[in-house]
This record gives C-alpha cells, sequence and structure tokens, in this order.
C-alpha cells in the first residue's frame, strides 16, 4: 500500500474536486482519492508507488495542474 499527496492548482468548487477525484480514481491500483478543496491537496492511496506523470497527466486531463 502506498500513500501520495500532490497540490493542484485551479480547484474552486465540489465539481472541480469530483473530476480530479475521477480522473486520478481511474489510475491502476488507485484505491482511494481524497480532495481537500481550500488546501488543494490531493491524497492518493494505491497498491503501489504511482509514475508521478501519470498523476500529472490524469490532473491535467481533469483540466487542472498539478503545483510544482
Amino acid at each position: 500500500m502506498s500513500t501520495q499527496t500532490v497540490t493542484v492548482t485551479g480547484m474552486t468548487c465540489g465539481h472541480c474536486a469530483t473530476s480530479v477525484r475521477d480522473e486520478v480514481g481511474g489510475l491502476p491500483g488507485v484505491r482511494a482519492v481524497e480532495v481537500d478543496l481550500s488546501s488543494g491537496l490531493v491524497t492518493i492511496d494505491s497498491d503501489n508507488q504511482l509514475d508521478p506523470s501519470a498523476i500529472s497527466d490524469a490532473v491535467a486531463e481533469a483540466g487542472y495542474a498539478v503545483a510544482g
């Protein structure tokens, strides 16, 4: 089990959070995705460590960007 946290910029509402949750949750091995809208923190629980570029791509697919 692995937990990773990224900061996502541009999320402003519940729909934003749902979009990010759905896209990141679709990555292979992801078990849970928690989005803290106020801080932009997205916590991902997965079977194995995810490739950071895969996370960034999923966030981009939702229309947002990973900070830093």
